[in-house]
């Protein structure tokens, strides 16, 4: 490790959020997390001021409301590392998979080019018209915070049936678009992952290789078609992405998979490198939500700087994690 990293990360160990100091320790130093201070300091973050933050405007909020409902709720303590297995979390869950899973994502329904759905699915020329996002983050929460009543079973599913033969999925429902969206693709690859690797799922771990070719036959963030950006916003770091796609979000993403190693990342790593501050850490320099009363977008807590020149913790441990796994540090 050399002066700028050992930098980096002592500043992290040095947090007030027990979060960035635990994923410090657990993903880049590689601790054991059961080791007693590892779980007592998942303790301190199920305890700690912005979760508890989290939560508590979660509650009553609608399921879906950006950013504050139970959805993205489950996905900030999912990225905290909060410990798994709270019943404190069982209604956020329940709220969640009930409307996921209501009927009419349960059905497919074939569609003319044109005509909108009304009890199902929309299927349009063989390609099913689905925000994968939304049940893969579901399912990808709900795993990682170890509170899964067997109904990510039904989610990991249902996901399956929806991905397209490149491997992602989409959610425009114009005949003329045959491609999947990497931001509808990011987070069902994810969540099937996850959902195999505790379900010990074959099928369920092919599906989310096949999501990640998505990601690699575009080298992470460019187009396969020209060596333009996937889009400009794409190069710049953001935390979090939500349902979005950035960069950095992407090698995450392959990181979980075990795929940094594949050569169509570095271009995204070698992008990744050279954003790096000269402390060692790294920047957000753009934005997803935002601090406000009422609104759409509106954050219960805020996640660091947004500056080219300011250091992020959220951003700089998900750097120095993906620079970890691809043997970069």
């Amino acid at each position: 490790m050399d002066a700028r990293t050992r930098a980096a990360v002592e500043r992290l160990l040095r947090s007030e959020e027990p979060a960035a100091r635990w994923r410090v320790r657990a993903e880049v130093l590689g601790e054991d997390e059961d080791a007693s201070s590892m779980r007592s300091l998942r303790s301190e973050i199920r305890a700690c001021p912005r979760v508890r933050t989290i939560l508590d405007a979660s509650r009553g909020a609608r399921v879906y409301a950006k950013w504050k409902g139970p959805h993205w709720a489950l996905l900030s303590l999912a990225s905290l590392g909060y410990p798994p297995g709270d019943v404190e979390l069982h209604p956020l869950r329940d709220a969640v998979l009930d409307h996921w899973l209501a009927p009419r994502y349960l059905k497919d329904q074939d569609i003319a080019p044109g005509s909108t759905a009304r009890s199902g699915v929309p299927r349009v020329e063989g390609l099913s018209r689905r925000c994968g996002s939304q049940q893969g983050g579901a399912l990808r929460a709900i795993v990682a915070l170890g509170i899964d009543d067997g109904r990510a079973e039904i989610v990991a599913a249902r996901l399956q049936q929806w991905q397209w033969p490149d491997g992602g999925w989409n959610c425009d429902a114009r005949p003329t678009t045959t491609m999947s969206s990497v931001n509808e693709t990011l987070l069902p690859m994810r969540g099937l992952h996850a959902y195999a690797d505790v379900a010990r799922d074959e099928a369920a771990a092919a599906a989310a290789r096949r999501a990640a070719e998505v990601l690699l036959t575009r080298r992470v963030a460019w187009r396969r078609s020209s060596p333009e950006p996937i889009a400009p916003d794409v190069m710049k770091i953001h935390h979090p992405v939500y349902w979005h796609y950035d960069f950095l979000a992407g090698l995450v993403g392959l990181g979980e998979l075990g795929l940094l190693a594949d050569r169509r990342c570095d271009d995204a790593l070698d992008h990744l490198e050279s954003r790096r501050l000269p402390d060692g850490s790294w920047a957000a320099d753009a934005k997803y939500w935002r601090k406000a009363e009422t609104g759409s977008n509106v954050e219960s807590v805020t996640w660091g700087p947004t500056s080219a020149r300011d250091t992020n913790e959220w951003v700089t441990w998900a750097a120095l994690q993906v620079l970890a796994s691809a043997g970069r540090l």
